[in-house]
């Protein structure tokens, strides 16, 4: 359930290689520090191998490869971002799991404060480009990333 009081909701902006993302706080189960993913082998270059998470073993996406958007180069300040899936396959991959470039921040969205950018150039795994409150961010397609991950969790 997306956390709302008086007309907010709770939201993370999630920092990934030259953009922020735009996330309802709910779709985020926890921000993990960065751990070296199990390697596969013959995998997409998007599909970094797979992550210990809670006892469970999560495909790990890197968004900015999968967006065409960066290198997906890792920082010191890299983060995991465990994601609740939302797809009709959530009973076989109930989490998932990207690569972030630091700690989000928690933002507090009122509907009016927020603003389409028309003319912004997304990728494959963008919804849309918004302002909030004057900052430039993306939604991404939390579901586009889900299906990356079946498809590499598939193809294993």
């Amino acid at each position: 359930m997306v956390e709302q009081t008086s007309g907010q909701i709770s939201c993370l902006l999630i920092p990934v290689q030259g953009k922020n993302l735009l996330l309802p706080n709910a779709s985020i189960a926890e921000i993990v520090d960065y751990q070296a993913p199990e390697p596969v082998e013959d995998g997409a270059d998007w599909f970094l191998g797979y992550i210990r998470w809670r006892g469970l073993r999560l495909p790990l996406v890197s968004y900015d490869k999968a967006n065409k958007s960066a290198t997906g180069a890792q920082s010191a300040h890299t983060r995991i971002a465990v994601t609740n899936t939302i797809g009709d396959k959530h009973k076989l991959l109930p989490f998932m799991a990207f690569v972030t470039q630091g700690l989000p921040r928690l933002m507090k969205v009122r509907s009016e404060e927020v603003s389409a950018h028309e003319k912004a150039e997304l990728g494959p795994m963008d919804k849309m480009m918004v302002k909030v409150s004057g900052e430039e961010a993306i939604i991404p397609s939390l579901e586009q990333m889900e299906l990356l991950a079946l498809q590499a969790v598939s193809a294993r």
